[in-house]
């Protein structure tokens, strides 16, 4: 989770499902990119504002998101701010992008049968207690529990659930550069 952002739902170490589809603009809501809409939706902005198509590709890719519903940014420590000073619009894009990654976990728990893992990672995921907060304890029904004594780290490999957690709740730390490097190499 990050100003991009995803979840996926991993079986026995293969992806079985993600929640961006041909382009990275389905699925989350994320910093500037409005994720799942309704197609529909393209129609009406069209006729309505007499948007070209270019046009509705830019405001879907880069003015809406968290950005468009706050109108703030796409910067969620500027959203969180503005929401803990009681902005109202930055509030309800916190509320959504929670929702979001609620709704894909809960989707993705079914169509594996369970779930024994979730997993933070990226800007978001890895720096953010109060959203990796949120969003499990908005999955209790799964057995996720937080315990925000060890959610309380940023950037550290660390199991963040409780005890009594069913769920292990993982912190994991991204390094996307050494990835591109050690696939690179391996296609050398």
């Amino acid at each position: 989770m990050g100003n991009g952002a995803s979840v996926a739902a991993v079986k026995y170490g293969k992806s079985i499902d993600t929640s961006m589809g041909f382009t990275p603009l389905a699925g989350l809501t994320m910093g500037a990119r409005c994720g799942d809409i309704d197609p529909s939706i393209l129609a009406y902005l069209s006729h309505k504002m007499n948007l070209s198509i270019d046009e509705l590709n830019d405001l879907m890719n880069k003015k809406s998101g968290v950005l468009g519903i706050s109108g703030i940014s796409s910067d969620f420590r500027d959203i969180e701010n503005a929401a803990a000073e009681g902005n109202q619009r930055a509030q309800l894009a916190l509320d959504i992008y929670t929702y979001n990654v609620k709704k894909y976990i809960g989707a993705y728990a079914a169509a594996m049968d369970g779930v024994d893992v979730i997993v933070f990672t990226a800007g978001l995921g890895e720096n953010d207690k109060v959203t990796r907060a949120n969003v499990i304890n908005g999955l209790s029904f799964l057995g996720a529990q937080i315990d925000n004594e060890l959610n309380d780290v940023r950037g550290k490999l660390r199991v963040i659930s409780s005890d009594d957690s069913r769920v292990k709740v993982l912190l994991v730390p991204t390094n996307e550069e050494l990835m591109i490097a050690e696939e690179t190499l391996a296609l050398l």
